[in-house]
């Protein structure tokens, strides 16, 4: 695509897949679930050329990255432990950084643990979450929104990856890409991804059908353990974070979310964000851009708007 090269790293004992374009600083791109280094392309393309490097692995068990077997190897300490080492291989003290839904998450945790590494962060979709250390948060989030949450039925291996497989990855992605309901996603147990053959789903302008192609030649390949394992590893990131409880993020920060975000439409998230506990967890927090009429996935829904905001951000530095 358009001059994209792409290589391999190692990086922190596993082989990660790398698509990169342009010179100058390094802005590094995290994606989400269920995505690929391919959801940058247009910010790639774009950012590069205004005289950035852009950046964009495919995150560990993604696409063409290796995927260990085990739960335990999916951890933010594992996760950000490869993007050190991903910077380190480019040969640069700091990157500026620009991550989506779990890349966000990602994000959050490397601005954490090494705020350093980060000149600043454009952040998409998920706000920082501050650990609560009364509760795991597996079991709180079954407390509040019952077994049928997604990130509830993501937790037993194997059991959502065999709904897949009944359904078809190209109809789930198309679904899970296509949805704009807001609030919290809910997976039922007799059709997780309520998928009818007698109405199905038409693409967005914006996703054409050689993008989910794409996606879904990659996850056919792969598989999505090593994507669900994220959600698996939530309550040992819990565990493993008791020493950061209370400790603010000092990054600059720019938040950009879509008001039909399910994200930010689930409760609590957007009082968090709008009423100034978001501000004083992270209190380098520069600007907070709600986008009207806008989705989850809003990379690629607004990717002219997107690239504009990065682009107006990472110049102030």
């Amino acid at each position: 695509m358009e001059g994209i090269q792409h290589r391999m790293v190692n990086v922190n004992g596993i082989t990660m897949h790398v698509a990169e374009k342009g010179q100058g600083p390094v802005i590094l791109f995290l994606h989400g679930f269920p995505e690929l280094w391919y959801t940058w392309r247009h910010q790639i393309l774009t950012l590069s050329s205004l005289g950035y490097h852009t950046v964009a692995p495919d995150l560990r068990g993604y696409g063409d990255t290796e995927a260990p077997t085990s739960i335990t190897s999916y951890t933010c300490m594992h996760i950000v432990g490869d993007l050190i080492a991903l910077i380190d291989s480019l040969g640069v003290k700091q990157v500026f950084l620009v991550a989506h839904d779990w890349g966000a998450i990602i994000g959050w945790y490397l601005c954490l643990f090494r705020p350093d590494r980060v000149k600043a962060f454009v952040c998409l979709s998920v706000p920082f979450m501050p650990r609560k250390p009364k509760m795991k948060p597996v079991e709180s989030m079954k407390l509040f929104f019952g077994e049928d949450y997604y990130i509830c039925r993501f937790q037993e291996p194997g059991k959502i990856e065999a709904e897949i497989a009944h359904f078809g990855t190209s109809e789930v992605l198309k679904k899970i890409i296509s949805s704009r309901k807001p609030g919290p996603t809910f997976l039922p147990k007799d059709n997780a991804f309520s998928i009818n053959p007698d109405n199905p789903v038409t693409l967005p302008s914006w996703f054409s059908e050689e993008d989910l192609s794409y996606y879904a030649n990659k996850f056919n390949k792969k598989g999505f353990t090593g994507a669900l394992n994220y959600y698996r590893a939530l309550n040992l990131n819990w565990e493993l974070t008791a020493p950061w409880t209370n400790v603010q993020v000092k990054v600059p920060v720019k938040f950009i979310v879509g008001d039909l975000d399910s994200v930010y439409t689930t409760p609590g998230l957007k009082e968090y964000v709008q009423n100034g506990g978001f501000k004083r967890d992270v209190p380098l927090l520069d600007e907070v851009v709600v986008m009207e009429g806008v989705g989850h996935f809003i990379n690629q829904e607004r990717a002219d708007n997107i690239n504009s905001h990065i682009y107006d951000f990472v110049e102030k530095f």
